[in-house]
């Protein structure tokens, strides 16, 4: 320590030990201009006094804390205020944190599959969408799905409506359903199930099949699906009473007026329906979306569609 008239002062290496940082940092905060020496020796070292100390210790805070040299230097030299900066360092490291969870869902993802890495770099592309990337690739699906088709406008409008919405602070579990979901709505196998769910509507449309038996089939499915659930928890079989006297009311429900719904080759044919319908990637792309947009969980139907299409085959 040297004194300056009355004022005490210090040599770098005299900060240093003081203060617990290296030397080479506080020349560099000097150099920067983030600290300014208060003399100088005949030699040409530099000096320090208690302000210096004290505004080399607000400097190391402010590193702390993540600001850029050139924050620090504007709440030194306050051209803008800590409050002002804190603000602007909140709205960064928020983007950060962001930033991180998507990594952090991308590897987990990666991890659960073991996957490859054309597959790792699609995950990543995926999970950094912005909202209106994620609407857009959900309404060009749909709209490949019914391109050129005659369809139920009502129903495509409900089908379209449900949008993946991720928060501004999404769990692993929803950036991982988003990462899942945008696969699917993509899968080549996925996107031709559907495609031909539509076709086959279009078709019903053209053929006058559609209304009443799809008005049928919308108003009974959630009754028949609770009668074969309650029948699998009590182990009946799809040959049963229960699952024939089930199988029945479904077919009479959804035949059209030339068609017998005791027929064996009808309840096959709606068989088939039901295992289109009912297949477990349809049912899946909902329970993602419930997934990504905090909605209630949507539980499965497997084991009650695989019941009613046993049925109608028995």
């Amino acid at each position: 320590m040297r004194l300056v008239g009355t004022t005490a002062t210090f040599t770098i290496g005299e900060l240093a030990r003081r203060t617990g940082l290296p030397v080479k940092t506080i020349r560099f905060y000097s150099d920067e201009g983030l600290l300014p020496p208060t003399d100088r020796t005949d030699a040409g070292y530099r000096l320090y006094d208690a302000a210096a100390m004290a505004r080399l210790e607000l400097v190391r805070t402010l590193r702390e804390l993540g600001l850029g040299l050139v924050d620090v230097s504007a709440a030194l030299t306050r051209s803008a205020t800590v409050g002002e900066l804190a603000t602007r360092h909140v709205e960064a490291l928020d983007e950060q944190i962001r930033r991180l969870r998507l990594r952090r869902a991308v590897l987990r993802a990666v991890a659960k599959r073991d996957s490859e890495l054309e597959e790792v770099n699609l995950m990543n592309r995926l999970a950094s969408m912005s909202d209106e990337e994620r609407k857009r690739l959900v309404d060009e699906f749909w709209d490949e799905m019914v391109s050129g088709l005659e369809i139920n406008e009502e129903f495509y409008r409900r089908m379209r409506a449900g949008k993946p919405e991720l928060p501004d602070d999404p769990s692993p579990e929803q950036l991982e359903a988003w990462i899942e979901f945008a696969e699917l709505v993509q899968d080549p196998d996925f996107r031709a199930l559907i495609r031909g769910m539509s076709e086959t509507q279009a078709r019903q449309i053209r053929d006058g099949e559609f209304e009443q038996p799809a008005d049928a089939w919308q108003q009974n499915w959630p009754g028949w699906v609770s009668r074969a659930e309650a029948a699998v928890t009590a182990g009946e079989s799809p040959t049963s009473e229960a699952g024939q006297t089930l199988a029945a009311e479904i077919a009479a429900a959804t035949a059209g007026p030339d068609q017998d719904p005791a027929s064996a080759e009808f309840r096959a044919e709606m068989a088939d329906r039901f295992a289109t319908s009912g297949d477990p990637r349809a049912e899946r792309y909902w329970q993602l979306l419930a997934i990504i947009n905090g909605w209630p969980p949507v539980p499965t139907a497997q084991p009650a569609v695989r019941f009613m299409i046993e049925a109608l085959r028995g």
